[in-house]
């Protein structure tokens, strides 16, 4: 079992989470009553929909982690699946994804942009001093 399945068989008994087929058609996907969270595009790598507030809150605390890539813009993260730990970094992300989405909804006329992965950008970790 790679570490995607079992972060994602984790995921799928979670009562606020149903799987789904991702928007961007690649993969597996996990979703709320409030919209998309994650798509599992790999063995290794996963997108995680947070809010942009939740996005410029956390954006410090994820420096250190070689394992999260942010893309300046979006509403989504990136994680590479390395180790056990990574997967216990995801479930506590998805946590805060859905407390975010609650509590921060982004606004209804916002357009709605894929995710990390189609934006075909690499997983490089990038300087968030910006954020």
């Amino acid at each position: 079992m790679t570490l995607a399945s079992r972060a994602l068989a984790q995921l799928a008994t979670w009562p606020d989470l149903r799987q789904a087929v991702p928007s961007c058609g690649l993969g597996q996907g996990v979703s709320s009553a409030q919209g998309e969270i994650a798509h599992f595009h790999s063995d290794r790598d996963v997108d995680l929909r947070l809010t942009d507030r939740a996005v410029r809150r956390f954006a410090k605390d994820l420096r250190g982690s070689g394992a999260i890539r942010i893309v300046p813009g979006s509403q989504w993260v990136t994680l590479r699946l390395d180790a056990a730990s990574d997967v216990d970094l995801l479930l506590t992300l998805v946590s805060v994804a859905l407390q975010a989405q609650q509590a921060w909804p982004d606004p209804a006329d916002r357009p709605s942009y894929g995710c990390n992965d189609q934006r075909g950008a690499g997983f490089v970790k990038v300087d968030l001093g910006a954020f």
